[in-house]
């Protein structure tokens, strides 16, 4: 039975985010450290305006230096749960206020690097309100018919993979496949 590994070594505390080193045991039984990305996870959310269109978000996003059309989406805050962020990140990022929301899925979204997972939630029976967005979110709607919002995954117009994979986990359930 090899020992215990040492505990993970925060070495960075962020506002979202913390950076720590944690400790792995290789192959031949040494010891080395990786970066991890410690991350209280986050929801994103397919709000459905009526049943052929969703609403999208143009999101201009500071780390790579481009707008995005993507699926709102937003960090759990400390103490709440995912059934929680839903909802209030719908109202701040696109005004909207869901009469139902249901969980489908949830995944990791890169666990090589990151501790986050992300929980998927379909938005239904919309009523629009005001926003409420963060200083430095540059965000606008776009009503899109599903069906293009299909093809632009397919055609690469979306290219930020949780709105990808959003999209084609919803169109498979509206085929009436497997979600």
């Amino acid at each position: 039975m090899p020992e215990p590994l040492p505990p993970r070594r925060v070495i960075y505390r962020g506002t979202k985010l913390d950076l720590a080193m944690q400790p792995v045991r290789l192959a031949d039984g040494g010891l080395a450290e990786r970066e991890v990305v410690i991350h209280r996870g986050a929801v994103a959310l397919v709000p459905m305006v009526d049943p052929d269109h969703v609403c999208l978000i143009a999101n201009f996003r500071h780390a790579i230096g481009e707008t995005l059309l993507e699926i709102p989406a937003g960090t759990i805050d400390e103490g709440e749960t995912p059934e929680r962020t839903a909802p209030r990140e719908l109202a701040e990022e696109t005004g909207f206020r869901a009469g139902k929301v249901t969980f489908l899925r949830e995944w990791h979204v890169s666990p090589g690097i990151l501790t986050e997972r992300m929980f998927l939630y379909l938005c239904e029976d919309l009523t629009p309100g005001p926003t409420d967005h963060q200083p430095d979110e540059r965000l606008e709607n776009r009503i899109v018919p599903w069906d293009e919002a299909v093809a632009m995954v397919h055609d690469g117009r979306i290219s930020d993979a949780k709105t990808m994979l959003a999209i084609l986990l919803c169109d498979a359930r509206r085929q009436g496949g497997e979600d």
